[in-house]
């Protein structure tokens, strides 16, 4: 297990993370920094533990709303998926009819030759 140790709100702190995954979980920090530097701007000096909950619930918040839009995304992907299914049919089912219709007609065509080859 791979070790990183990250900074929020100038402390530090060692943390174990999957070998591969230490870029990551600093960037992850370092966003995480990034709200409580916001409001520790926006609220000054106000505790810490508040505001390390506060930065954790603006993340949650924000993680909310993504996945507010995704299950949004993922049902207009569906209702598309459905479409682009039923459009098809009616492609395969104009294909059929088509095929059939110039059968039909070749037949006709056929017979008028066959008759008109007769009368020669």
């Amino acid at each position: 297990m791979a070790q990183v140790t990250v900074t929020i709100d100038s402390k530090t702190y060692r943390m174990a993370c999957e070998e591969g995954q230490e870029e990551h979980l600093s960037e992850l920090a370092g966003r995480f920094d990034r709200y409580v530097g916001h409001l520790k701007g926006q609220f000054g000096e106000i505790g810490d533990l508040r505001i390390t909950v506060m930065a954790g619930i603006m993340v949650m918040d924000e993680l909310h709303e993504l996945q507010r839009r995704m299950r949004g995304l993922e049902a207009e992907v569906e209702t598309l998926k459905k479409t682009r299914d039923t459009a098809l049919s009616k492609v395969d089912k104009t294909d059929h009819d088509l095929a059939e219709a110039l059968s039909e007609v070749t037949d006709k065509i056929e017979q008028i030759a066959g008759k008109l080859s007769g009368r020669s």
